[in-house]
């Protein structure tokens, strides 16, 4: 697409239908004329031209974000845009004779900006801080996808998440939905997600924030009756939209409503979104249907509990980021008991860490022994744990696990739940009979027998056990 007086035509209409009651955004556009296009066709450069240092300034504090987003949206490549002062003037329009009329509570100086009032003053507007800066956007510059370490467990998500920041808004990666345990790297991935498109598409503006903080927002323009500037924040001002810890917005229906129409203006709109959360959409308490099915559309990426290998690895990068030499002993008795996430694992090491330094003392097997003994004994499950899982995993009673009724949606859980005791706890078919009211041992076998042919034959069914299995493991380590 050529960078043209009719583009430039096009992309001020633009604007000012997103904002055909702001007169006063209509005022300072107008004036703004196309001059030229420098660059190459890798960085197009687009030359605006204005009438005077003081249309420069408001233009660059006011509309130029508006601008890279209406430009951004329609190229869909990198670019660059320059204002130039050329004195030229369109009869229509005039600039507001007050400056109360353009800005508030903020002061212009022109001598600041501009020390010479001539079509020759060329300020870059790639040098102004706004909201293409990355100065605003709260991401943390260490999660990068280079300081994410892979393992089993992580391949796809991080697959999924690095294929998304190279080519946001990609139909079938939009949504990008991130799931796993809490301190699994959710967090990590999203903010490398921004990171790197932030590094590779500076012109793509960026929202990262927690639902917690959506919630908070959303119910306080509620009250102070500010929807529509509200609204206009989150659906108008972004390119992509990086929300954490979305299991929340199942808690209140008028924010579960906002919160998915905005979801829906940046998918209508073909821009990124990405979400994280602890619990899959279908086990999100309070989350509609339609919503539901909004979160399911794109893609899920599940992280489950990194094994021993993986967390050795981790370890190892953690330690030499934290400048700990640390003998093979140490890593791999640290990795062995810290399974229950990343975050565990990284706490365990600083507290070795802080230990050595106050105690001036060798880091060794000993003294890692001695500061995380309370972490040595392993987490059990019972067989009464195991029957809870299933049953709110299937939203059924315990009792109707343990009941003699032959109906297809207690049958199969009950079976589930056999096969998972057998599989993870030193119980006899006998023992596992009586957990269940008492059943023979051949309605276990027969029950054992059962789930191995369904997962053969039944998908659903497989990933219902595939996410059990991870939620025992999630608490056992094992």
């Amino acid at each position: 697409m050529e960078l043209n007086s009719t583009f430039w035509t096009q992309i001020k209409d633009k604007i000012k239908s997103r904002n055909k009651d702001n007169k006063l955004i209509e005022t300072w556009l107008d004036p703004v004329s196309f001059v030229d296009t420098q660059g190459s066709p890798q960085l197009p450069r687009m030359i605006l031209g204005v009438p005077s240092p003081l249309h420069q300034y408001f233009v660059m504090e006011n509309l130029l974000d508006k601008i890279y987003a209406e430009v951004s949206d329609k190229l869909k490549h990198d670019f660059e845009v320059d204002l130039v002062v050329t004195g030229a003037k369109q009869a229509a329009t005039q600039e507001p004779q007050s400056l109360s009329e353009a800005f508030t509570q903020q002061e212009f100086n022109p001598q600041r900006h501009s020390s010479n009032p001539t079509p020759a003053a060329v300020i870059p507007a790639a040098a102004v801080p706004s909201a293409f800066s990355g100065k605003n956007d709260l991401l943390n510059p260490d999660y990068t996808f280079s300081t994410f370490v892979v393992g089993r467990n992580t391949e796809f998500a991080h697959a999924a998440t690095y294929n998304v920041a190279q080519n946001p808004g990609a139909e079938g990666y939009n949504p990008l939905f991130i799931c796993g345990p809490v301190g699994m790297g959710k967090t990590h991935l999203t903010h490398a997600v921004g990171n790197q498109i932030r590094k590779s598409q500076p012109y793509l503006r960026i929202c990262y924030l927690s639902a917690e903080r959506f919630l908070n927002e959303c119910v306080s323009a509620i009250r102070r009756q500010e929807m529509d500037k509200f609204r206009s924040k989150y659906r108008d001002s972004f390119d992509i939209l990086l929300v954490d810890d979305v299991q929340m917005m199942g808690k209140t229906e008028a924010v579960q409503e906002e919160f998915f129409h905005t979801i829906n203006s940046f998918l209508e709109r073909k821009k990124q979104v990405v979400i994280a959360s602890d619990r899959m959409p279908k086990d999100i308490l309070g989350l509609e249907d339609r919503n539901r099915s909004r979160l399911e559309w794109g893609l899920i990426a599940d992280i489950s509990m990194p094994d021993l290998e993986t967390r050795v690895a981790i370890l190892r990068y953690k330690s030499e980021k934290l400048g700990l030499r640390l003998n093979e002993e140490v890593v791999n008795y640290v990795a062995r008991i810290s399974k229950r996430s990343i975050r565990e694992l990284e706490g365990n090491i600083k507290k070795i860490k802080m230990f050595s330094e106050l105690q001036g003392l060798v880091i060794d097997i000993e003294l890692a022994r001695r500061v995380l003994a309370t972490h040595e004994t392993q987490t059990t499950i019972s067989v009464e744990d195991i029957q809870k899982l299933v049953a709110d995993h299937f939203k059924i009673r315990i009792a109707d696990l343990k009941a003699t009724t032959r109906a297809k949606q207690f049958v199969v859980p009950r079976q589930v739940a056999m096969y998972l005791i057998k599989r993870h706890l030193d119980k006899s078919l006998v023992d596992i009979g009586r957990a269940f009211g008492g059943k023979d041992h051949t309605t276990v076998i027969n029950a054992l027998e059962r789930v191995d042919l369904l997962q053969s034959k039944d998908l659903d069914l497989k990933n219902d056990i595939e996410e059990l299995n991870t939620r025992i493991h999630n608490i056992t380590g094992l």
